[in-house]
Parts: structure tokens; sequence; C-alpha cells
């Protein structure tokens, strides 16, 4: 791992470099200040300020009811820690889906918060909105196979590209969906929940880096949402590795305090004041 003074920004222009690359992309979620310095400091290549913050922080079913206002905020946060990594602001649910001129302002005010590129969910049906944001000189990330905003779509959030057939969430349709995604102007795409042959052959089809998250090996690069990784949530999922479980940790940890507060042992001497 490259020390502070090694590093270097990561930039948009070097993801274009990763592809037909040995090198393969990293990137994690955050939402703040203090957990994006922390995943920061570990190399990561970019920092996916995610709709996510809906089911990981503030408790909600789905990714839908995230505002702009909210993933303002968020990205402010994260890019407030001045990371080395590539800082990705999520367009929410309904900040593109409806105009052009929506999605072209709403990627202006994430990128006024503090983001570097934006993501949007969608294939085929949206690469008029990612053709109006690039050529409004504002780099996007493209999303598709399982979009979380097509909750009640896919019937809840459910594997995509296992059928054959040309309607959304199909095979065939998958791969039209990346390459709509690349010809109108995307600089990356993340494949989720779909199978990995599936992903591995889109991957191969395109000439901008992919980035997996429940799509297996062959893609350019991985992405997983930090409280999965850290096993800070209570929830386990077929596609996420939990590479520590801090949720035990920081529970050990306040049920100590606490019966020491009970007991009297705290605060003691050390650190109280006289």
């Amino acid at each position: 791992m490259a020390t502070e003074a090694q590093r270097k920004k990561f930039t948009v222009p070097q993801l274009a470099l990763v592809k037909n690359s040995s090198r393969r992309l990293a990137m994690v979620t955050a939402y703040d200040a203090t957990f994006a310095s922390i995943i920061d400091a570990a190399d990561v290549d970019l920092l996916l300020v995610g709709d996510s913050v809906a089911t990981v922080m503030q408790g909600q079913k789905n990714t839908l009811g995230v505002s702009m206002e909210q993933m303002e905020y968020h990205v402010q946060m994260v890019s407030s820690a001045k990371p080395f990594a590539l800082v990705v602001g999520d367009l929410p649910f309904g900040s593109y889906q409806a105009s052009v001129t929506d999605a072209v302002q709403n990627s202006i005010r994430l990128i006024k918060a503090g983001a570097e590129l934006v993501k949007l969910e969608g294939g085929v049906h949206v690469a008029d909105q990612i053709a109006a944001i690039t050529n409004a000189d504002i780099p996007v990330m493209g999303h598709i196979g399982l979009t979380p905003q097509s909750y009640h779509r896919m019937g809840g959030n459910k594997i995509q590209g296992r059928a054959e057939g040309d309607i959304a969430g199909s095979k065939d349709r998958l791969m039209k969906d990346a390459l709509a995604v690349q010809d109108a102007g995307a600089c990356a795409v993340v494949i989720e929940g779909v199978p990995s042959d599936v992903a591995a052959s889109i991957t191969k089809s395109l000439s901008i880096p992919t980035i997996g998250i429940g799509a297996g090996v062959g893609c350019d690069g991985q992405v997983l949402v930090m409280h999965d990784l850290l096993g800070l949530s209570p929830r386990t999922f077929t596609f996420a590795k939990p590479y520590a479980q801090l949720r035990n940790q920081a529970i050990a940890a306040v049920a100590q305090y606490v019966q020491e507060v009970q007991s009297g042992a705290w605060p003691d001497s050390d650190h109280s004041f006289s």
C-alpha cells in the first residue's frame, strides 16, 4: 500500500488506462468525512457516495426515497476529507428520469457539492441523459443490471441477465444497455447482480472499464458497500464479503463502557480533572 507521500490523486482520465491492463479498480461506498478518510487511507481508487445511504444508514427498504439535497449533503461530507480517490456522486431516483434538463442540472449540483463524476442507473432509456451530461463536460459512470432504482419494475432486488430475449433485465438487453451507455459517452459502467459469464462478455465487448458487484471476477474492477465490507451490517449477502467484524467489536466496546459506568469504574482518575 502506498504511503500518503507516494500517492497521487486518481483522476477520470486514469479510468481509461485501466481497460485492457492487469490493473483492477477498487471502489467502496462512503457517506461521511470520517469513513471517507479511513477508506481513502487504504489506497482505494474510487469513493462512491451512493444512494445506498438509504438502506445502510437511513434504514429504508430501498433507495427510492433519497433526495437530491441528501445526496448533496453526503457528497459534501465525503469530498471534505480531500481524498486521493475519485469521488463518485450518485444521482438519486427522480433526479434525471423526467428530462435531459433535470439530468444536467442535478449533475451540476453534485459536481458543485464536490463530486468528480456522477453515476446514474439504466441503459438504452437513459442514453440521452448521459449524452447531455457529458456534453456539459461532466464525466458519467453508468449502472446496468440490477438497478436498485428499478425496484418495483424488477419486483424487488433480483438477479438480472438470466433470461433470453430483449425485455428489460434480459441477457440481450443488458448488452444493448452497456453499449448504449458507452456510446452515449460514459467513462465507466457498474454491472450489478448478473451472472459472471454475462458480465465477463459485456466487459470484453466494451472499451470502457466495468466495475462489478455480484457480477463475478471478469469485470475490470469491483465495488462493495462499506457497511458490508467492514461487517457493520447485521445482514449478510452472497455477493459481499465482510473483511472485518466491526459491528461485533463496536457492540462489545459499548457494552464494556456501559458496565464500567454502572459499576462506577468510569471515569477513573486518569480521565478526570483535579
